[in-house]
């Protein structure tokens, strides 16, 4: 697995936890090799990246680019895509939810990566299975609320 955090926005936290968040949610895929990347932004870029990809001119707090769109032989390297993470909207969230910043990146972090997966929350029944998979990882890596 080889991922790379660019962090254009400048959030100074440290954030190493997010190598054990990655780690699991691959091991729980069974995604043995794979290339993807994570770039925290400000609202400015990503309520861009959501106007011109997504036709929705807002901020959001992530978004996702899966370079994949068919399954991959197990042993090849899979280059899954990009995601986006908007760190003032991370912040904000997480005093919103009550809890902290760790929390909210990770879950974010498993959110944009699931996506890249594969996994989408369109309907009730994606947003069921998208959303345990999110609390289970989670809650493996002792991340919680």
């Amino acid at each position: 697995m080889e991922y790379t955090i660019n962090n254009v926005y400048g959030y100074q936290e440290e954030y190493s936890y997010l190598d054990k968040v990655i780690k699991k949610t691959l091991k729980m895929e069974k995604v043995r090799h794979a290339i993807f990347s994570i770039t925290f932004v400000g609202e400015e870029e990503i309520q861009t990246l959501n106007r011109e990809y997504r036709g929705k001119d807002s901020v959001t707090d992530v978004i996702s680019f899966a370079f994949e769109d068919a399954s991959i032989p197990e042993n090849k390297v899979r280059v899954l895509g990009d995601i986006y993470i908007c760190i003032p909207k991370m912040i904000e969230q997480a005093k919103n939810y009550g809890h902290s910043c760790v929390r909210e990146l990770s879950f974010l972090t498993v959110h944009g990566l699931l996506h890249l997966l594969g996994y989408d929350h369109g309907t009730k029944e994606e947003e069921k299975v998208m959303f345990a998979k999110q609390e289970l990882i989670l809650n493996a890596t002792n991340i919680k609320r």
